[in-house]
């Protein structure tokens, strides 16, 4: 277990690295069993953890590295021809479609294969396979992490059929996207400002007792938000900037800033695993702030099922003593919503069942 000296370890239970963040050793060095309960306690009591020894080459991730920062490093007027976002494709600044902005530019793309070589010839437009080949390998990668992590996460809550989680990313219709983030050095954010969608300007806010303040000094990057899909794996250069939203001794919730490890991933739980899960893990909320004086690369994928998949709480999950939370939704229905909204509303709150329509909720499901 790669792990502080000073942290206390105990079998079942995932280390913490920099301010309470859950390390999980993926080699499984207590065996699979006990491996299986640290990713779902860490998913359970924080909705996200820090995953060393995972498996995943260095290869793919430092290709993918090197042709996106060369897509960065582009003219403007280069860049704009792989966007506007859609929201697929390359964005700077303006994030969805209802005025939340960041200090970032980036390329959002769909996982599947023939989308990544139909977005490529926008992207690399010298050699569009060379930036396929790239983006695939690194995607089958990472899919393959994601999906045993999900399976790990199937046991070690008990589940019939462990697979439930990852057989709904292993869909040949898959809806999975990836997202490549670059966050420019505060000291040249001016150089984004190249059109009219990148002069917006943003301030970060920190949430403490008395709700959401200002903080001065800081530049936002990516606001407050949970990610909407299953399941998200994040890998960064050694530049800090991500924050999670994390309950503290007392209970509050305070914003933690998790250090940067280039070697590592990042895992976060999504909306739709918690209503999966019927509330038992928690997607939890993060946010990056762009306030270094060196850039900030970041990619992440986002495993989703495909856009026809029925989401509801597997019979598992549901008791008497834990009803059933929320009502069932296709992902289409989700992701509807989620554009209709700003980016840090808690959208999973409105596929809440009241307390009349919870019996009649788990009971069909069951049945």
């Amino acid at each position: 277990m790669v792990v502080p000296s000073t942290t206390p370890v105990r079998q079942g239970t995932a280390a913490s690295h920099g301010g309470g963040i859950p390390t999980v050793d993926m080699s499984a060095p207590g065996g699979r069993g006990a491996l299986s309960r640290q990713v779902a306690r860490a998913c359970a009591e924080h909705g996200f953890f820090r995953a060393v020894s995972h498996g995943v080459p260095p290869g793919p991730a430092a290709r993918l590295d090197a042709a996106t920062a060369a897509f960065f490093a582009l003219a403007p007027h280069d860049k704009q021809r792989a966007g506007p976002p859609s929201p697929l494709g390359y964005g700077c600044r303006s994030i969805g479609f209802n005025g939340d902005a960041g200090e970032l530019e980036y390329l959002l793309l769909h996982a599947s294969p023939a989308a990544v070589a139909h977005r490529a010839r926008s992207i690399d437009t010298d050699d569009p396979s060379r930036f396929s080949t790239v983006v695939n390998d690194y995607v089958g990668a990472v899919r393959q992490l994601a999906c045993e992590i999900l399976d790990l996460l199937g046991e070690g809550l008990g589940l019939k059929d462990p697979g439930s989680f990852s057989k709904l990313i292993t869909d040949t219709d898959s809806d999975s996207l990836l997202r490549i983030n670059h966050y420019p050095p505060a000291c040249t954010i001016h150089k984004l400002d190249h059109d009219d969608q990148c002069k917006m300007k943003s301030i970060v806010r920190t949430k403490n007792g008395n709700g959401l303040n200002p903080s001065a000094g800081a530049r936002i990057g990516f606001g407050e938000h949970s990610d909407p899909q299953i399941i998200s794996l994040l890998r960064a250069n050694d530049v800090n900037g991500l924050q999670v939203l994390l309950p503290n001794s007392d209970g509050k919730e305070v914003w933690v800033q998790v250090p940067a490890d280039p070697s590592a991933f990042f895992v976060n739980v999504g909306d739709l695993l918690q209503a999966l899960t019927n509330g038992k893990l928690v997607s939890v909320r993060h946010r990056v702030i762009a306030s270094a004086c060196r850039p900030r690369l970041s990619t992440i994928y986002f495993a989703a099922p495909p856009l026809h998949a029925r989401i509801s709480a597997l019979p598992e999950t549901i008791t008497a003593d834990s009803p059933c939370r929320y009502r069932p939704f296709t992902w289409t229905e989700y992701k509807k919503t989620m554009y209709s909204l700003r980016l840090s509303h808690s959208r999973l709150d409105l596929f809440q069942v009241g307390d009349d329509d919870s019996s009649n909720v788990g009971k069909g499901e069951q049945e």
